[in-house]
């Protein structure tokens, strides 16, 4: 077994009869038989399903409430031999009360049910002139149905043997001040089913993906949201049947609305990822022993439920090739702006505390050193500083190429720097002597030596001028320990330690789209914005490159970084989900197999991934001592803040895993 730590759910919106439980059982039978041939291991229906959520005044005909029983046991019974449980909607009566219900099914019984704790009581939604509230009930309160008695109140439904538990909500009680769904949250649920029939008016729609978004990341929890569809009365109001599926405040999948046939929306939530996320935030358990009351809450433990399989399932949800990049066009351009202000305003901030007369950027030519001094000329601008305080230093070795250098020089002249040309070829050549290096020998002595002179020269002339020296690296480079110790390594400021590879190129691609040309440009960010913009879109077609061995007989750049550790586009998914969800390696190649699998082998993605893991933990010694820089997304690796890790970590456990 490989067992994934995720679970296939099934939000429906069955087409409806008002008034006719025969109908509507039929319908949700044929719709969760449906639902379980293409894997679903619970299955949730709207609000006061088996009847219709319009009844109105007919929830209080005793035929109807007979009928509504027999629907019920119908399919209770459907669920004998199966292991999925099926979330429904139902009006019941408990005492002297009619309530407005949800019942879980599983195994042929239902297994417990959740009376609506808030009824509405006002405008065209008044459900509490028929249901009362379940708050009045005590904690352990009970019901018999069909013959049996049935847990009734604040339930956590529990599956043990796969370590997650699931609660249920219904309908408006998720926009409560404190909701249900909160309390079962905080006492255990990773997955809060909410079974509803919220009618659709101007505006309704996006502020109720906005709720069940919120409501979803504030509790850290996955929602599976059911609303009641077409087939209900349209006497005041319309209904729309929405379903939607969150997990964390991210939408994962969302049904059409308005449809004339039953629908059945699915999406798979990580329950491993969720649990995680509230154990590693503190506030969550600190949360949880303040306000939680577990008295008021009965676990009700159900046999194990079938859980997504790597060896066996594929999945129906999608991960992104790149998880650093948002899908929505006009989405993106928004947080590339964000990325960019950041990185500027932080640098802004670090020149003003430090006293900085000038900041000191080397440029190679390649996007790192491009978007730091992209970084730094918009940085001047904001301060009113004259950019020629900008000190640009190109500083030509054994490996570079004309395409690289004329760029560079291109670059630091159009955004009005101060330039220097300080070959590096004589003090290396001599270094080489001291140390009785054969240059012949193009080792990591041969390398290095490169690029921990460049960081020399950097440093002395901020010494000299007064000066802060801007750092290059990017957070690809700092999770993989790509850089040279005490080299490209070290500076006063990283501004890209935030931003990773794959990324880099998008913020350099608004940049030249949304300020060097278009109706936003900024004819004063350099003195020749097309020229600019020419030179930037050579340097995102350049292959990414240390150029530190020399040229091939063509003049072409002969060392290719991604040749030597991989794809950037894989070790950046790697990242996103080592750090973000500390993604066991098993579970990490499944994904990746997933997300990749029109592009690469799973051979060919467990060997980058084997490096992904020998790099990050045996280079850790490096981002133990890396400069200041700012934090942009949700993955940093900050020794000061983010990701602390000893640099002795033995990383033979996750290589087993994938051996």
């Amino acid at each position: 077994m490989n067992k994934l730590g995720m679970i296939r759910v099934a939000a429906a919106a069955p087409r409806l009869k008002v008034g006719n439980p025969k109908y509507n059982v039929e319908e949700m039978l044929r719709c969760a038989e449906e639902a379980r041939d293409k894997g679903a291991s619970i299955i949730l229906f709207p609000e006061l399903a088996i009847t219709g959520a319009t009844c109105g005044d007919l929830f209080h005909q005793e035929f109807l409430y007979e009928k509504n029983l027999e629907g019920l046991k119908v399919l209770a019974d459907s669920t004998r031999g199966t292991l999925q449980p099926i979330i429904v909607g139902l009006p019941l009566k408990l005492g002297n009360g009619l309530y407005d219900c949800a019942a879980v099914i599983q195994g042929g019984k239902v297994r417990g049910i959740v009376p609506k704790m808030f009824p509405s009581g006002h405008r065209e939604h008044a459900d509490s002139r028929w249901f009362a509230s379940g708050l009045a009930l005590s904690e352990n309160a009970s019901v018999t149905v069909l013959g049996y008695e049935v847990p009734f109140g604040s339930l956590l439904f529990s599956d043990g043997e796969n370590g997650f538990a699931f609660g249920v909500e219904i309908g408006d009680d998720l926009m409560a001040p404190i909701a249900p769904g909160t309390q079962l949250a905080l006492s255990g649920a990773q997955i809060l089913f909410n079974p509803a029939a919220s009618h659709e008016i101007v505006g309704r729609s996006e502020s109720r993906r906005r709720l069940v978004c919120q409501s979803s990341a504030s509790r850290v929890a996955g929602l599976v949201y059911a609303s009641a569809g077409v087939g209900e009365s349209t006497t005041d109001l319309v209904y729309g049947g929405d379903c939607m599926i969150a997990e964390n405040g991210s939408l994962l999948a969302r049904g059409p609305r308005f449809s004339r046939e039953s629908q059945i929306l699915f999406g798979e939530i990580d329950y491993t990822n969720l649990q995680r996320e509230r154990s590693y935030a503190s506030e969550f358990a600190v949360c949880a022993a303040a306000y939680c009351c577990p008295e008021r809450i009965r676990r009700i433990e159900l046999q194990p439920l079938p859980v997504l399989d790597g060896n066996r399932d594929r999945l129906m949800r999608t991960f992104k090739q790149n998880p650093f990049v948002c899908d929505d066009p006009r989405e993106f351009a928004r947080r590339c702006q964000e990325i960019f202000t950041i990185q500027s305003n932080a640098l802004a901030r670090r020149l003003e505390h430090s006293h900085s007369r000038t900041a000191v950027v080397g440029i190679s030519g390649g996007l790192d050193s491009t978007l730091a001094l992209l970084v730094t000329a918009r940085t001047f601008q904001m301060l009113g500083r004259d950019p020629g305080d900008i000190i640009t230093v190109t500083m030509p070795g054994f490996g570079t190429t004309d395409q690289t250098y004329n760029n560079a020089l291109t670059i630091m002249r159009t955004l009005g720097t101060t330039m220097k040309e300080i070959s590096i070829v004589p003090s290396v050549t001599q270094h080489f002597k001291d140390i009785d290096h054969d240059m012949a020998d193009h080792d990591v002595t041969y390398e290095n030596a490169q690029a921990r002179e460049r960081t020399q020269i950097l440093m002395d002339i901020a010494n000299q001028n007064g000066g802060l020296v801007v750092g290059t690296g990017d957070l690809s480079e700092v999770a993989l320990g790509w850089s040279t110790y005490n080299g490209d390594h070290m500076s006063m400021y990283g501004v890209n330690c935030g931003v990773p590879k794959t990324l880099v190129r998008f913020v350099i691609r608004w940049l030249m789209d949304n300020r060097l040309s278009g109706p936003e440009e900024d004819p004063s960010f350099s003195s020749d914005n097309a020229l600019l913009k020419q030179a930037l879109q050579d340097i995102m077609n350049t292959p990414i490159s240390p150029e530190l061995l020399p040229p091939d007989e063509n003049g072409q750049i002969a060392q290719k970084t991604e040749e030597k550790v991989g794809p950037y586009i894989l070790h950046d998914f790697f990242v996103y989900h080592t750090i973000r969800w500390g993604t066991a390696p098993k579970k990490l190649l499944f994904l990746a197999k997933e997300a990749f699998r029109d592009e690469y082998d799973e051979d060919y993605i467990k060997k980058w991934l084997i490096v992904f893991y020998r790099r990050f933990f045996t280079q850790q010694f490096k981002r133990s001592c890396v400069p200041d820089g700012p934090k942009v997304g949700s993955v940093g690796l900050s020794p000061r803040g983010d990701w602390a890790m000893p640099s002795d970590a033995d990383v033979s456990l996750w290589l087993a895993e994938l051996e």
